[in-house]
């Protein structure tokens, strides 16, 4: 049995524990979540009476004992903690970002090499099914090489609403707005499905006015290969709009495009006509003992990422992604913010 401990009991460790719990109870997973802690007491005891396991005084002493460590509190808490985790040999789960700056990042994964320890991170468009069947339909190369990519991401400014995350709105406690905190995934996943990036071109803009904080970002990309992909990125005031992407990609023979990111469906159209690609999740996820509806859908969204650690674990292979591909999504929001400030391209 894999005993696990949470680090952080907001809402994305809400997510996390609950895909956990759903495995748990089902028989998919041997785990047990065994302690929580965070510092507001009060949070970490509802987490915990639902858990059924212990809310800790401290982090450290929330690990004493575990086999495994979800780390899902604001980003400036993530290096202490990462670090902590790889002193005492136990294996990490960190959500994103993983770090405030590219220098940050860089510690962290110097850590974790020289302990050695399992760790992946959240880059959880990764194991999204729709996205999973795009990255086939790249690789099968039936409609030819993809030409250029249209991405758009927005979402309401999360200190507020059901996020409710202030931190957000922090500099010092978040490194940035829409790019790192949310707009990772979209760098990480441009990569993942198109292949390597070799220049990237942006600007920012502030409209809520949180210092150092922007809320709107556009950026060009040229991958080898010389495909070309581009991302506006949106913090936006309009609560009752969901967090919501559209990526469009035009291929040589085709053109398909998405606007769930989690299930699709994958939008085809070519010269024998327009198809719609559904992309369900595995059998497994569809049946777990979640919420029907919005809720049961964005826990569902967690349990694919969360369950291939677990079984890393059990296995001995290397989870994915790994620090490697934590470190190289930072290098891309690194580019964004360094061309931004800078007036002109970066080279990666």
């Amino acid at each position: 049995m894999i005993k696990i401990a949470f680090l952080g009991t907001g809402l994305i460790s809400w997510a996390h524990s609950l895909s956990l719990k759903a495995m748990i109870d089902s028989g998919v997973i041997d785990a047990r979540i065994v302690s929580c802690y965070d510092v507001d007491e009060e949070r970490s005891g509802q987490f915990a009476s639902i858990h059924g396991c212990d809310a800790m005084h401290s982090a450290e002493d929330a690990l004493g004992g575990v086999d495994a460590v979800w780390i899902c509190t604001p980003t400036v808490q993530h290096k202490p903690l990462i670090e902590m985790a790889a002193r005492l040999g136990i294996a990490v789960f960190s959500e994103k970002p993983l770090g405030r700056s590219m220098a940050e990042v860089e510690d962290i994964a110097g850590s974790v090499r020289a302990s050695g320890i399992p760790f992946q991170v959240g880059l959880v468009l990764r194991t999204c099914p729709v996205f999973v069947r795009l990255k086939e339909t790249v690789e099968e190369g039936n409609l030819g090489r993809p030409m250029a990519v249209s991405f758009r991401d927005d979402q309401f400014f999360p200190i507020q609403g059901h996020y409710a995350s202030t931190w957000r709105g922090d500099r010092e406690q978040a490194g940035g707005g829409t790019v790192i905190e949310h707009s990772i995934h979209d760098l990480d996943i441009l990569q993942y499905c198109f292949g390597r990036v070799n220049s990237i071109s942006a600007t920012t803009s502030n409209f809520a006015g949180h210092i150092g904080i922007e809320d709107v970002a556009v950026a060009d990309f040229e991958f080898d290969g010389g495909m070309r992909a581009a991302l506006v990125s949106v913090w936006h005031q309009l609560l009752t709009r969901p967090s919501t992407r559209r990526l469009e990609v035009i291929f040589e023979r085709g053109i398909v495009w998405l606007d769930n990111d989690f299930t699709g469906p994958l939008h085809e159209m070519t010269e024998k006509g327009d198809e719609l690609v559904q992309c369900p999740p595995p059998t497994w996820v569809s049946e777990l003992p979640l919420p029907e509806g919005e809720i049961g859908l964005a826990i569902r969204m967690y349990a694919q990422q969360d369950r291939n650690f677990i079984d890393s674990l059990v296995s001995g292979e290397a989870p994915s992604p790994s620090i490697d591909d934590a470190v190289q999504a930072h290098v891309m929001v690194d580019a964004v913010y360094s061309s931004a400030a800078a007036g002109h391209p970066v080279k990666l």
